[in-house]
């Protein structure tokens, strides 16, 4: 897998909007792939925070659990975000 597609499944995966299903569209990996991922690609700790915000209710990363208002999941600044750094504007 390309660096870039680890940067973006990572960066999916904490937005808060970016459901499981959108990651499972675009990179075939289910949610206990993305799990899975995550806990192989970040440092424990920040593993730990993620799995915490996901499960916290603040994200809503299941669809079925998402406002019904919310009708997309591409984050307004995706064309700004590079190698998870936002630039500077």
């Amino acid at each position: 897998m390309e660096p870039k597609d680890i940067d973006r499944i990572i960066e999916m995966a904490w937005e808060d909007r970016t459901p499981f299903e959108a990651i499972q569209i675009q990179f075939n990996f289910t949610e206990a792939d993305v799990i899975q991922f995550m806990r192989k690609e970040l440092k424990r700790s920040n593993f730990n925070l993620w799995r915490k915000r996901v499960n916290s209710g603040v994200s809503q990363k299941h669809s079925l659990k998402r406002n019904a208002e919310i009708s997309r999941f591409k984050c307004s600044r995706q064309n700004d975000i590079s190698m998870n750094k936002i630039s500077k504007r």
